[in-house]
């Protein structure tokens, strides 16, 4: 078990994803300091119902996030790159007196590496033509296509789906299953950006 603080959104973090933040609350501030000094991360849970600002009830299953780099933003707020790392499973909470949330938390075991079966090469193929377009959080990222574990988090974390469902493929722990899951909705999102005959 680890005591770690977390940080609730209302976006799914996945391993070896990019996550662009925004600080200003004090209590993030401070969280961002003390990972800064120690070298830490942090555990991002998705909120399953209530506000960022307050007390959020959220999943059990998370991500940590390990902080890549830092500027100052134009309105003056903190801008964080962070990247998704290990999952884990929140087994008690509770509130500091800052308001900071702190879990007591067990990692979970990474996926190994498993190939792309054929029937979903072209979920890959997708992904290698679509990535470069979504911005600067994914340039220069480092592909590996030839990975389902690897395919299916990119393409749950940009897939057009509610965080829920985002969620249960976050918590799914087969590569392959995640993959079967994902499929249908690429040929929809397809079938909804192609021009009527």
């Amino acid at each position: 078990m680890q005591i770690i603080p977390l940080f609730p959104l209302n976006i799914v973090l996945f391993p070896g994803g990019p996550l662009p933040l925004r600080i200003f609350e004090t209590r993030y501030l401070d969280m961002v300091r003390n990972c800064m000094r120690n070298s830490t991360g942090f555990g991002v849970v998705l909120i399953r119902s209530g506000a960022e600002v307050g007390s959020a009830e959220t999943y059990d299953v998370g991500t940590m996030a390990k902080i890549v780099d830092f500027h100052q933003l134009q309105d003056g707020l903190l801008g964080l790159s962070c990247v998704g790392e290990e999952r884990f499973r929140v087994h008690s909470r509770r509130s500091q007196a800052d308001g900071l949330n702190i879990g007591e938390v067990e990692p979970l075991p990474p996926e190994s590496p498993v190939p792309v079966p054929e029937r979903h090469l072209a979920l890959a193929e997708l992904l290698q033509s679509v990535l470069p377009q979504l911005g600067e959080s994914y340039t220069g990222i480092n592909m590996h296509l030839d990975d389902a574990v690897w395919v299916s988090h990119r393409l749950a974390e940009i897939l057009p789906m509610t965080p829920a469902d985002k969620q249960h493929c976050l918590e799914l722990t087969d590569p392959l299953r995640r993959l079967d899951v994902l499929a249908p909705l690429v040929r929809l999102a397809e079938d909804a950006d192609r021009p009527d005959a």
